[in-house]
């Protein structure tokens, strides 16, 4: 049975995302994007072996702490996406950070992902879905057997991702929901990068930002 923890991290209260096999204790960590130490304490208090951690897309509340994180657990798990268009995130998070006086570390992921293909997270084949509009290489991680997505930043209770960056794209961002989110089906439930979670049915009839 898949398990899973939510710690939010930084100011910003971003849904870092523990996931984990409840036989085998067996996980993956879902953007960790600082207070690193926190995140460890979790992982050790549930008793936890890490085998990979995901990133939804490249701001640094989600991934600011990917590298220390990776470097902290044994074996060091690989880092795995978002898509390369977020490279240039990745490779600027430490001047992200510092404009909010926070730190974090630049990072190259150990492989970047491409819509249609699949990850496992703890034991579970998720699939992988491009979402742009909230920054360019956005993913989103579906396991449909379980009825379950982590969105990151592109839908919430609620609202959507901010597209007010240079490089977002609302437009974009509302072609992916309603075009290959929505379709999934309304009982798709939904972690999500920050708040709670909810489900597609409830945000497909109440969520005001779809209704534009």
């Amino acid at each position: 049975m898949l398990k899973a923890a939510i710690i939010p991290v930084t100011p910003f209260q971003q849904n870092c995302a523990l996931l984990w096999d409840e036989a085998s204790l067996r996980g993956s960590v879902i953007d960790p994007g600082g207070e690193v130490d926190r995140i460890l304490t979790a992982i050790g208090e549930l008793k936890l072996s890490i085998d990979s951690i995901l990133l939804t897309h490249g701001h640094m509340d989600h991934a600011g702490g990917a590298a220390e994180l990776k470097e902290a657990l044994p074996g060091t798990p690989p880092v795995i996406g978002p898509d390369r268009r977020d490279e240039f995130l990745l490779e600027g998070l430490e001047a992200q950070a510092a404009k909010y006086g926070m730190a974090a570390r630049n990072l190259v992921p150990d492989r970047w992902l491409t819509e249609g293909e699949s990850v496992a997270i703890a034991g579970e084949e998720f699939g992988v879905l491009h979402c742009p509009g909230h920054t360019p290489g956005h993913v989103v991680f579906v396991q449909l057997g379980l009825r379950l997505a982590l969105v990151g930043d592109v839908i919430f209770r609620g609202s959507v991702g901010r597209t007010d960056f240079p490089y977002g794209d609302h437009e974009a961002l509302l072609a992916a929901i309603h075009g290959k989110l929505l379709p999934l089906g309304d009982d798709i439930a939904f972690l999500c990068g920050h708040g709670p979670g909810s489900t597609l049915g409830h945000e497909r009839v109440r969520n005001p930002f779809l209704r534009e």
